[in-house]
């Protein structure tokens, strides 16, 4: 079985967590949506991943920053602002006691259809707002095995297609490219854009450390993280050379050091791409980033 940047560590309560489900709190065994949802039936929504640190969401602003955008290009209408969205989240995390080391999963879609067709005009009842919470810490092995990665033919592709700034529930290029990666003996998937420079992953943001410097993509054709972007000004605040540019397949594999960035995983270190070991193993620049993500957690959070 392969390895995913969201390993997590086993954690029993999660069988019997309380999920949020447009506005009641019930038994994961009694959550559930109408097969006429438009989530369910087309990918019809925009999601969120967030953790929670000593009672509070990590960079909540950021996040709700590029829900509330997504949503709006979309015309999906939460139906509460971002204090009614923190009331949801604040009750649920309540009702299962969770505080620390907890990752969540805010769901909105455009609602339960009239009838089993394409048209958003067919959602009539108002939106869906789903919120899953776990307790989830990562695996301490990523930290020293690193994850496996593989390119892959499945691209991110133009704005104009389907945006990859879109946290959409449609993540069916991202499922195929991990497919791809997988039958290639690889944890992971490397996309590339659609003029064949390195861009990001199936689940996460890509950086590579070269020279001391520190290069990601140029953020035009993936998801605009918001751990990338902390990653980014971390850089620049800390003196590291960072880079937002086009590079190709030949920078990554003679990359010194690579690594992911996500909510869930902050920073993951890549092993090997395309069965070629990164650097030599040592990874000094991703552990002093690592560090300085971890304090700016304990400052935002405090």
């Amino acid at each position: 079985m392969a390895t995913t940047t969201h390993d997590a560590d086993e954690d029993t309560r999660n069988r019997d967590i309380r999920i949020y489900v447009n506005g009641d709190i019930v038994h994961r065994d009694d959550a559930k949506v109408s097969v006429y949802d438009s989530g369910f039936m087309l990918g019809d929504g925009m999601w969120e991943g967030m953790r929670l640190y000593n009672g509070k969401w990590a960079f909540f602003d950021d996040h709700m920053d590029r829900f509330f955008d997504a949503c709006k290009t979309v015309s999906l209408d939460p139906g509460m602002d971002r204090a009614g969205i923190l009331d949801a989240l604040t009750a649920t995390a309540r009702a299962n006691d969770m505080h620390n080391d907890v990752h969540c999963r805010l769901m909105l879609t455009r609602g339960v259809k009239a009838k089993p067709f394409q048209h958003p005009s067919l959602s009539r009842s108002g939106p869906t707002l789903v919120i899953i919470m776990e307790h989830s810490k990562p695996v301490d092995r990523l930290q020293s095995a690193g994850i496996r990665l593989a390119t892959v033919p499945q691209v991110r592709g133009l704005p104009h297609s389907q945006d990859a700034k879109l946290n959409s529930h449609s993540k069916l290029n991202c499922v195929i490219a991990c497919l791809q990666a997988e039958q290639a003996g690889a944890d992971e998937a490397l996309m590339l854009d659609p003029h064949g420079f390195v861009n990001t992953t199936n689940a996460c943001n890509f950086f590579i450390v070269r020279r001391g410097e520190v290069w990601t993509s140029t953020g035009d054709y993936c998801m605009n993280g918001v751990t990338r972007q902390k990653v980014i000004d971390l850089c620049r605040a800390d003196g590291i050379p960072v880079f937002e540019k086009n590079f190709s397949l030949f920078e990554a594999h003679g990359a010194s050091e690579a690594f992911l960035t996500g909510s869930f995983g902050a920073q993951t270190p890549v092993a090997e791409i395309d069965g070629k070991p990164v650097g030599d193993g040592t990874r000094p620049v991703t552990a002093r980033i690592q560090k300085l993500y971890k304090d700016l957690i304990a400052k935002d959070t405090a």
